[in-house]
């Protein structure tokens, strides 16, 4: 069995980390390097950052931000958030990422994801899925521009089309479940476990120790993603892996 992996996410705006709710009232939390050793000291299988200001200007700070990290950190980072271009990918895996997220640049141009995987390997490419549950429709809807829109897409179906575009793993959020601190959506993942076969990553919900374990154990996915717990000290990476050992989980 492949060991579970245990990613922090960390949002970046003009260079520092930022935290905020639904990406308003941000407070900032430091400098990225500093957190990302943090993150590597205490055991963390890889890192994501978020440039949650993506413009042009923007993207050259967030190449220089990973260029800071990569030359002090040794753990796969993946960089997402404005990413629309194969340019854009090229810059970030330049500057030090080994993966790039693409989320609404997917959505807007499906095309996209097929031609990073082919210029840099499926493994390099990572479709990020923000989803809600739709009562009406009774169907989980992709929400792009930072969960503000709603496409009507479902995202069990883009899930499917994506990864036969080249996608090497997805990461899905649920915003039904994101800033609740009440777990993660197990609904969400069983569904997707049914229709991908790459690597799933795990987003929105943490708020113990607890819910990694019952993701991993109530579905298959490969890794659980956490931001605020692990930045606000709430939980430690190392504590999560101690006691996924507890509980029979195969980590790092």
């Amino acid at each position: 069995m492949l060991a579970k992996r245990i990613i922090p996410c960390l949002d970046v705006d003009d260079g520092r980390v930022k935290k905020g709710i639904n990406f308003v009232n941000l407070r900032d939390v430091g400098d990225p390097v500093e957190i990302a050793a943090m993150y590597q000291e205490q055991g963390a299988d890889e890192l994501v950052f978020l440039d949650i200001t993506a413009t042009n200007e923007q993207r050259k700070t967030m190449a220089d931000v990973i260029e800071r990290v990569s030359s002090q950190v040794f753990m796969p980072l993946t960089v997402g958030g404005g990413i629309r271009s194969i340019e854009d990918m090229q810059t970030m895996l330049r500057a030090g990422a080994d993966k790039v997220s693409l989320n609404s640049a997917a959505v807007n141009n499906p095309a996209l994801i097929q031609q990073g995987a082919e210029k840099f390997g499926s493994q390099c490419i990572v479709v990020a899925i923000d989803t809600w549950w739709n009562e009406e429709t009774e169907q989980y809807d992709v929400m792009v521009k930072g969960g503000r829109e709603d496409t009507g897409l479902n995202a069990i179906q883009w899930a499917k089309v994506v990864q036969k575009l080249g996608a090497g793993e997805l990461l899905i959020t649920s915003m039904d479940a994101d800033g609740t601190k009440n777990g993660f959506d197990i609904a969400l993942y069983q569904a997707m476990d049914e229709v991908v076969d790459v690597p799933l990553i795990a987003s929105g919900g943490v708020g113990k120790v607890e819910d990694f374990s019952e993701v991993f154990q109530e579905t298959n996915v490969d890794a659980g993603l956490a931001a605020s717990v692990f930045h606000f000290r709430e939980l430690t990476v190392d504590q999560v892996k101690a006691h996924l050992r507890e509980q029979k989980v195969v980590v790092r």
